[in-house]
């Protein structure tokens, strides 16, 4: 019988195959004509630490409608949602780290629901490198976000790190929210 020494197996990364069998054409736009609310549209880029684009990352975000109700049955109002609005997208980068979103801005949750809240997309990110994918909100600069008790338990830099800036263009308005994965501009993300 040999005496063989273990070691330990090397470590793998996920992807990228992310663009073969997760994304879907469309799957990134949320809306249709029928949908309510103010249209928008976010992008941005998703970026390593050393600042370079991430060509296949996969975006997956997560909203309530217009009125802050989730087309889904774990929504105690879920019947009363846009039925025109799905709520969830994904979307991949190209090849130069670039993303996109056509949707509509959120509503806040019901004052019940969430006091001081403020509307936010719930966003999961998946890149080579990861192993496991990374959460984090995209909240709007345009908002009243001082009450929100995520937001006020960040330090100046991390609330930043999660405002998307409004920017001009194109008949809706564009929200610009870069993901930085590493380093000292580090995008807040969550542990769930």
């Amino acid at each position: 019988m040999m005496n063989a020494t273990r070691r330990q197996t090397p470590s793998q990364t996920v992807g990228p195959f992310f663009h073969d069998t997760l994304v879907s054409e469309g799957g990134n736009i949320l809306v249709e004509d029928a949908t309510r609310g103010e249209r928008i549209r976010i992008f941005g880029s998703v970026l390593d630490g050393d600042g370079v684009p991430v060509p296949d990352a996969l975006l997956e975000i997560w909203q309530p409608d217009a009125r802050g109700l989730y087309p889904h049955t774990s929504d105690p109002r879920a019947e009363e949602a846009d039925e025109a609005f799905r709520g969830f997208g994904r979307a991949a980068t190209d090849n130069d780290g670039l993303y996109w979103f056509e949707t509509i801005k959120p509503g806040g949750p019901a004052p019940e629901a969430g006091a001081g809240q403020a509307p936010f997309v719930s966003v999961r990110v998946f890149a080579r490198g990861l192993l496991i994918h990374v959460v984090t909100r995209i909240y709007f600069e345009d908002e009243t976000n001082d009450a929100d008790p995520v937001l006020s338990r960040l330090d100046p830099e991390g609330r930043t790190s999660l405002l998307a800036r409004r920017e001009e263009g194109g008949p809706h308005a564009h929200y610009r929210f870069d993901v930085i994965l590493q380093g000292p501009n580090e995008t807040v993300f969550f542990d769930v």
